[in-house]
């Protein structure tokens, strides 16, 4: 049986949202809450505010995954921040949150993983 997601950020003009939109479409995949990350931007406070609930943290830029217990084992605030933050200021986007899992950025074997 599939994971739940609970909190779906993405964002319209955002090719890697459309391969995650598909992804998510194609295994009957919905989110309780989407959130357009156009209208409504998570900067540093918002972002630090939903990761005191997180547990788990992965993080997916380019080819490079992070996989952190934040609880456990947390990383250097520059790391964290360096591989979950946009240009702008504000969470990459596609961002899932799955019970105490937050995951930014998109990887389908990933995704796949969690997700199952």
């Amino acid at each position: 049986m599939a994971r739940k997601i609970d909190w779906y950020y993405r964002r319209n003009s955002c090719a890697t949202c459309a391969k995650a939109d598909a992804f998510l479409e194609a295994r009957g995949l919905t989110a309780r809450e989407v959130v357009d990350a156009r209208k409504v931007k998570l900067p540093k406070r918002e972002t630090v505010l939903m990761l005191r609930s997180t547990v788990r943290l992965v993080s997916v830029k380019g080819k490079t995954v992070h996989n952190w217990n934040l609880k456990k084992d947390p990383p250097i605030e520059k790391d964290l921040f360096g591989s979950i933050m946009g240009s702008t200021g504000n969470l990459r986007s596609p961002a899932l949150r799955i019970g105490k899992t937050l995951v930014v950025g998109f990887d389908e074997s990933l995704w796949a993983d969690l997700l199952s």
